[in-house]
């Protein structure tokens, strides 16, 4: 019997339902309307453990014997696959322990625990768990329950692919599945490969964490020192030796993402199911529109696993800041103008009706500003005609799109004191949270009045908070108190606030 074959046969004997449903494969109209493809997400999110993995797990442990139950069982896992095991050990009535690492969300070790499982925390990746877990299935006695290096796991992961071509008998251009072992995408590619081999199966990772697509390239499992955990998930330091070799025979590429854009495929998957995955969870549909773009191509139906949705609540902020860059709809410039009346004004003009989302400004010096901006565009090609247009009008633009120390750091830490300003006083606005709403104050107040501090972030909410520093003579104090009360927009004077007073002042 083939290897195959033996997979086909594991897979459609394989014990999954008794804690697993079929999960839907419901079509993402948004993003097909973006990418120009029939997109389907095959929704592994909406399992009982919000993940894929319950299916392997409960597929190994229903092999085990009535001995190895009783004693219990051991998993390392970064969440997903120890909850699998959590619920199914709960199922059968044994004991289980996971060990997780240390990096692991809340959400997920507080979800374990609460299916009776024990949760040990060690190391700071799935590797370093794994090696601990180990050492106490030797100590204890424990039956190890691996989260994918197993003909049993990989064959409760590949009822996702019996499920794909049963729900969609239609021609089916490429399956996209994330990689970490390996497990789901060696499960899926055995059964497609053997019913349906002119699919394309196609691996994604994220380029902090490729190791399946190093181990390939280079004929021989690639251990990695490093891994990036923004995807915990599938942050795999080294993938297992029988997923390498059924992946180096089945699987048709690996493609690898970035972290702004596997933030991109969370926003996308929301806008069109308003379920918010995890970044690992995302990693298809992130892939999918890569090689959508990449490839060119134009109405072929694309299934992308949608793995799992088990994210800490607080990662929602950094997923949401980043997702516009991820899909190169926001650009981030920083713009030197003259430091005159005026100029900052004729800045905002040249941006148009475009959304600002950002804007950072601090007086430096009597010759020049600099302005750190983040700017709503359509794609990548708009972000360079409006350098160009800058250019056209001497202003200095440098696009930090794509720096990484401008987008987690720089952007936060515009400002500082202005020494020998004179006469400034500070507001807090709310501003309308609508275009024009910035140059209607622009073109409103006094053009002697010179702006030494401009501060604005998009907080998705009706009305953008605003915080600016104004270079008012005493003597124009009643024309200033008319220009706010005209203005209509609601302000506070914060300029004996102590937080000014000690960094800006």
């Amino acid at each position: 019997m083939s290897v195959m074959q033996s997979y086909l046969n594991r897979i459609l004997t394989a014990r999954v339902y008794d804690v697993a449903i079929e999960s839907p494969l419901d079509p993402a109209p948004n993003l097909s309307l973006r990418t120009g493809n029939h997109v389907l997400l095959k929704r592994e999110d909406m399992q009982p453990v919000f993940s894929f993995k319950l299916r392997g797990a409960y597929n190994k442990m229903s092999h085990l014997t009535a001995a190895q139950l009783e004693r219990g069982v051991i998993a390392a896992s970064a969440g997903n696959h120890a909850q699998g095991v959590a619920l199914s050990a709960q199922k059968m009535g044994c004991k289980a322990t996971i060990v997780m690492p240390v990096t692991t969300p809340q959400i997920k070790v507080d979800a374990v625990t609460s299916r009776g499982a024990e949760a040990i925390l060690h190391g700071d990746s799935y590797s370093d768990a794994y090696t601990y877990a180990l050492e106490l299935k030797q100590q204890q006695k424990l039956t190890f329950v691996h989260p994918y290096d197993d003909p049993d796991v990989i064959a409760g992961q590949g009822t996702i692919g019996m499920e794909i071509l049963r729900q969609h008998s239609h021609p089916i251009h490429a399956i996209f599945a994330p990689i970490g072992g390996g497990g789901l995408i060696s499960g899926v590619a055995a059964y497609v490969k053997a019913v349906r081999p002119e699919i394309r199966v196609i691996g994604v990772q994220p380029v902090e964490s490729d190791a399946m697509s190093r181990s390939v390239q280079a004929g021989r499992r690639v251990r990695l020192e490093h891994v990036g955990l923004f995807a915990d998930g599938v942050a795999v330091k080294q993938v297992g030796q029988e997923t390498f070799r059924l992946c180096c025979d089945l699987v048709d590429e690996i493609v690898l993402v970035d972290t702004d854009a596997i933030c991109a495929a969370i926003k996308d998957v929301f806008e069109d199911t308003r379920t918010s995955l995890e970044p690992a969870g995302a990693l298809a549909i992130a892939g999918a529109k890569l090689y959508a773009d990449r490839e060119k191509i134009k109405g072929q139906t694309l299934v992308a696993i949608a793995s799992g949705a088990n994210m800490n609540f607080d990662r929602l902020r950094f997923i949401a800041e980043r997702a516009e860059l991820g899909e190169k709809r926001e650009a981030i410039l920083a713009v030197s103008i003259p430091e005159t009346p005026g100029s900052f004004r004729k800045f905002c003009t040249l941006l148009g009706q475009r959304n600002i989302t950002e804007f950072n400004y601090r007086y430096a010096n009597p010759m020049e500003a600099h302005v750190f901006v983040g700017v709503q565009v359509k794609n990548q090609q708009e972000t360079g005609k409006l350098l160009a247009t800058l250019a056209r009008h001497t202003l200095s633009a440098v696009d930090f799109t794509d720096n990484e120390i401008a987008k987690l750091h720089v952007r936060h830490l515009v400002g500082g004191r202005a020494p020998g300003l004179q006469d400034e006083i500070l507001f807090r606005f709310e501003f309308p949270e609508r275009p024009g709403a910035l140059m209607n104050f622009l073109n409103s107040m006094n053009h002697s009045w010179n702006i030494s501090l401009f501060h604005y972030r998009n907080h998705g909410a009706d009305y953008g908070r605003v915080l600016i520093g104004m270079q008012v003579p005493h003597q124009d104090k009643k024309p200033l108190r008319i220009f706010l009360d005209n203005l209509g927009y609601r302000y506070w004077d914060e300029s004996d606030n102590p937080a000014y007073r000690l960094f800006l002042n």
